[in-house]
């Protein structure tokens, strides 16, 4: 059994703390461990095999830290170069499962759902087994507890204990009212989007109902190529692929899906809300995380993660603070974050799209000043890691280390730094900085000049594969050099 998990997601529901950039199953939401490590912990080696991830591409490296943070590998990593859902991802993993070995069953989960209970999990799963190794295509379903509305259903007419039983049909996110009777009748179960069936079937079904995206994926991964760890697909046959689920794709329209139930303690914590109800909580119902003061204050959930925040007389309040945005709103209206989300891309805000902070393959770099003609960045290199080898038309920098030992790439000449040491880059030479010593390096990069947007780059060497020429952008309002390509970081 092979678990194919999916490592999308838009980063909307639980922004500002999620973003597009670095969506919720990257952050340690609910303990030390981030929700993808946690997916992959709940499924051990020895019993599942090496996991099978689909992600972004923008999303490549911190996948790979992140397994390797709890000493995991995978058996692939297939990049998307932009989301079609689950259905052409599934497809995709099939296809190259196929290709690479026998026709396993799959067992296909999200990346940032919550199970407390593993052993009834993995209980549950042995039971899906029989019945996906008869040619089944089986659907987890949630065993529910209250009448939600924010979960599709499933309705089996034969339910009988926890075996596997037919689907008769599924349900959009009912209202109140009608999720009310669904709990009633003991006929519904909530969707988990846990799926598992052999490799083949899937795509003999999809072939089936979907020609098109059958044919689609087949065609992209025909063209697909290696990049360091990673699989790429080839992104102009992609991007004809329609955009569609499991559900709607094959699950409505096949004889052959069942629903296994499952009592494991899940959660897909899409909610602020459902994060407050995931955890423990005081004596007035209030949840903080980071350094609050709360006075009269009850039924509320605070997160902070860089200031004090303080709440007097507030009730049924979640606040979310980061760097660069906080979050206030009712407990019981935290669905509407999502429409929040679209409203702020409307308006193009970067907020939507990434954190100040951002990751890269070699550390981070976090934003903290920024003028009309200067820049102030605080960043780190992990041990043994370095930038490109790049240049900048518009810009010069100043490098000061904090704490670490740098080793400085500046044109022909090439120097050690230690701490409070500083060194000049003037604009037009190439330049890199690497990490040679054992714990991270830390630097305050001042920039200066007349353009200093991230796309003024020129790579020529890379250690992780980004110097490609599909890449390229050009940039608006100002002329490129002879021979200059514009990179994005």
């Amino acid at each position: 059994m092979i678990p194919v998990i999916l490592s999308g997601g838009s980063g909307s529901r639980l922004w500002p703390l999620s973003r597009k950039q670095y969506p919720k199953q990257f952050l340690n939401l609910l303990g030390e461990h981030t929700l993808l490590q946690q997916t992959v912990m709940r499924l051990p080696e020895k019993q599942f095999g090496k996991p099978f991830l689909v992600c972004n591409q923008l999303h490549r490296f911190i996948v790979r830290e992140q397994m390797q943070h709890i000493k995991r590998s995978t058996h692939s990593v297939l990049l998307e170069p932009f989301g079609r859902n689950t259905a052409p991802a599934v497809a995709l993993s099939a296809m190259l499962i196929l290709e690479e070995q026998d026709d396993d069953l799959m067992l296909v989960l999200p990346a940032d759902h919550v199970i407390r209970d593993v052993p009834a999990f993995h209980a549950a799963l042995e039971r899906g087994r029989v019945a996906a190794e008869q040619g089944k295509l089986v659907l987890f379903g949630i065993v529910p507890t209250a009448p939600e509305t924010g979960y599709g259903y499933v309705k089996s007419h034969n339910v009988n204990g926890m075996e596997a039983v037919p689907v008769e049909r599924f349900v959009e996110k009912p209202d109140r009212a009608t999720a009310i009777n669904f709990l009633a009748s003991g006929d519904y179960f909530w969707n988990s989007g846990i799926f598992m069936f052999k490799a083949s079937r899937y795509l003999q079904e999809l072939k089936k109902f979907q020609p098109y995206i059958y044919d689609n994926c087949q065609l992209s991964l025909e063209r697909k190529f290696r990049d360091l760890d990673f699989w790429r697909i080839d992104p102009d046959s992609f991007a004809f692929c329609p955009d569609d689920s499991i559900d709607y794709a094959i699950m409505e329209k096949t004889d052959d899906a069942v629903v296994v139930p499952l009592q494991a303690g899940w959660s897909d914590v899409g909610s602020w809300s459902a994060l407050w109800e995931e955890q423990d909580k005081d004596e007035n119902f209030n949840l903080v995380k980071g350094e609050a003061e709360l006075i009269d204050t009850g039924h509320s959930y605070v997160h902070t993660t860089h200031r004090l925040v303080s709440l007097i007389g507030m009730q049924d309040t979640v606040v979310i603070e980061t760097k660069d945005a906080v979050l206030v709103a009712n407990i019981n209206k935290v669905q509407d974050v999502k429409q929040l989300v679209k409203q702020l891309e409307k308006e193009d805000r970067p907020e939507v799209q990434h954190h100040r902070e951002k990751f890269r393959p070699w550390g981070s770099v976090d934003s903290i000043d920024k003028g009309q003609r200067f820049g102030v960045r605080h960043m780190v290199i992990q041990p043994g890691q370095s930038i490109s080898l790049h240049r900048h038309l518009h810009r010069s920098e100043h490098w000061v280390v904090v704490s670490g030992c740098a080793q400085a790439t500046i044109g022909e000449e090439t120097v050690l730094m230690g701490e409070n040491q500083s060194t000049y880059i003037p604009a037009g030479i190439f330049h890199r900085l690497s990490n040679p010593g054992q714990v991270p390096l830390e630097i305050i990069e001042i920039q200066t000049g007349s353009y200093l947007q991230d796309n003024d780059i020129e790579r020529i060497a890379d250690m992780y594969g980004r110097v490609n020429e599909r890449d390229s952008v050009p940039v608006q309002g100002w002329p490129m050099a002879q021979g200059v390509r514009i990179i994005p970081h």
